[in-house]
């Protein structure tokens, strides 16, 4: 019984002046996918990762990797180079040994695209 009445109301004809809906256009982006690995290449959960432009001076994002040791963090599209690197200043193993950070890593982005790329610490 319902379906006939769903029915109808998709059928029936739309008020004079009543519009499509909008649908709102997300802008583009670049998408910097990464993940963190620990020396023994196992993924690093709760690490803080740091990301600016490499023509800047500071950190413009600041994200955690995740349970997998990924991240993701969208940039402006076009043509740029960002540095990524990991900050383990208040972070702690629980088996108690201290991970380092290892070489910052340069991506670049041309366009609205996506690149993936790795954080390798050391101990």
């Amino acid at each position: 019984m319902w379906g006939a009445f769903a029915l109808i109301a998709l059928l029936a004809p739309r008020p004079a002046g009543a519009s499509e809906p909008v649908v709102k256009k997300e802008k583009p982006y670049a998408l910097i996918f990464g993940t963190v690995f620990d020396p023994d290449g196992h993924p690093v959960y709760g690490v803080k990762v740091k990301i600016r432009r490499a023509d800047q001076k500071k950190a413009h994002w600041e994200l955690y990797s995740d349970h997998q040791g990924e991240f993701a963090q969208r940039v402006p599209p076009g043509k740029a180079d960002y540095i990524v690197w990991a900050d383990l200043k208040d972070y702690k193993l629980p088996s108690g040994k201290h991970l380092k950070a290892g070489t910052e890593v340069t991506v670049h982005i041309e366009k609205d695209e996506r690149s993936d790329m790795g954080l390798h610490l050391i101990w």
